[in-house]
């Protein structure tokens, strides 16, 4: 089992958990992994992230799921910061390049392929 220590230096935000189904090989996985270890990110992609009010986000993979947690700024407009990403010429490099790892049946973008989640649970 793994544990992750997190401290945070926001205490109101809004958080978002996103679901993305990748390809179902175990290569392909390996390379998702390896383009998303720390500092393998795109400079340009998480600095636009941070600018359109994500404070924090982590993904998490089993199998050939990934699971996002994104916490952002409470007055966070999703739609409007997900289009705003979406049109910005590195992410959209971004998201060709990771496309080929990603089973997103004919989604383009990273609104289309990252599925909001509907959280049924809180514990009190």
């Amino acid at each position: 089992m793994k544990e992750y220590l997190k401290t945070r230096n926001h205490t109101t935000f809004k958080r978002y958990c996103k679901f993305l189904r990748l390809q179902d090989d175990p290569v392909l996985i390996e390379k998702y992994r390896q383009i998303h270890a720390p500092g393998m990110v795109w400079p340009d992609i998480t600095g636009d992230m941070k600018e359109a009010g994500i404070l924090d986000m982590e993904i998490y993979i089993h199998g050939n799921n990934a699971f996002m947690i994104m916490e952002t700024v409470p007055d966070f407009d999703h739609e409007k910061a997900m289009r705003a990403l979406a049109s910005k010429p590195r992410q959209v490099e971004w998201e060709n390049y990771v496309s080929r790892f990603q089973h997103a049946e004919g989604r383009s973008d990273t609104p289309e392929k990252w599925e909001i989640m509907e959280r049924i649970f809180l514990l009190d």
